[in-house]
């Protein structure tokens, strides 16, 4: 054999050999390296004491998952927030629910607000994995229909959570007043905008005559942070809107600040953490979490890590 032909030889094997490397990493290590991301906000009034929000996305939970059951618990029990976000796309299989209750069962009493992803709604189904880089995915016509009314009433009813598809909602947090709204999947077409301005109102029928703002926060929720999503939550008031769905891109160069895909149409240096988003003049503080999960059919995590977002929300420079 010719030295260039060993030369060509040993740079296919290495190529091969690294491969190799990264589809053992990324399938049988990397997706159970759980994380937490945690940022500062000062969104707050002046005066105002902090809060610590727990973001929760895209768990995507399967039975036999009980990793990351254990993790979400014990890490819900060492934050103990103030409050939690949910951002949806919990379940990644027909009987993921019961692994979802275990996992959630810390955060009982703790004041919550959830969406919808389409994993709450209809389960995953098989499709090339590879097709995830062409685009947003498509929808499946076959689809299985998951118990979505189980776990609504697990979230309300047992933790005590507020449901914000479509919908607003106040809550107040160590003395700090928050008006919430949300909407369903609008990756799916689920969410109606249209819905929220009076929802909001509802929450504050004096704001009619004039008096001031009531709230000291307001926080959009959405699964999906499609742009035109992002831009209504802002022209309606938010302070802070926190998002899901991108799975940070889930497979990413290491080190780039930039997701390979965003499964929407959000900036790919934006699919991830928290960014400012811009529109109509306002600035606010846009948190993207990349999740705890995956579809059971394309089970890798490259370069990024599965995570929780935590949050802790301070009073604005009082200058």
């Amino acid at each position: 054999m010719t030295a260039p032909a060993r030369i060509v030889r040993a740079a296919a094997v290495a190529t091969g050999a690294t491969a190799v490397a990264g589809v053992v990493w990324g399938t049988g290590i990397e997706r159970f390296l759980f994380t937490v991301r945690a940022h500062e906000v000062r969104v707050l009034p002046a005066g105002s004491p902090a809060l610590t929000v727990l973001h929760l996305s895209d768990a995507h939970m399967a039975p036999w998952q009980r990793r990351k059951q254990e993790w979400i618990a014990r890490i819900a029990e060492e934050i103990q927030p103030d409050l939690i976000v949910n951002t949806g796309d919990n379940l990644g299989h027909a009987d993921g629910l019961a692994r979802i209750r275990t996992a959630f069962a810390p955060l009982r009493g703790v004041p919550g607000l959830f969406v919808h992803g389409s994993n709450d709604v209809i389960g995953p189904s098989a499709r090339n994995p590879l097709r995830y880089f062409r685009g947003p995915s498509e929808r499946s016509r076959a689809a299985e229909q998951l118990d979505t009314r189980a776990m609504d009433a697990f979230f309300t009813d047992d933790l005590g959570w507020m449901d914000l598809n479509n919908a607003a909602a106040s809550v107040e947090v160590a003395g700090v007043r928050i008006d919430a709204f949300g909407i369903s999947d609008a990756h799916r077409d689920w969410d109606d905008l249209d819905a929220l301005p009076g929802a909001l109102a509802a929450l504050h029928p004096h704001h009619l005559l004039g008096r001031p703002r009531p709230s000291d926060l307001t926080l959009g929720v959405t699964h999906a942070p499609y742009r035109r999503v992002l831009d209504r939550f802002v022209d309606l008031g938010a302070d802070l809107v926190l998002a899901g769905h991108t799975h940070g891109g889930q497979v990413r160069v290491p080190f780039s600040s930039r997701a390979l895909v965003a499964n929407c149409d959000i900036p790919l240096d934006q699919a991830r953490g928290l960014s400012p988003w811009a529109h109509g003049g306002r600035t606010v503080p846009l948190n993207v979490s990349a999740g705890l999960g995956h579809s059971i059919y394309a089970p890798v995590r490259f370069g990024c890590r599965p995570e929780v977002s935590v949050l802790t929300l301070r009073a604005v420079d009082s200058a």
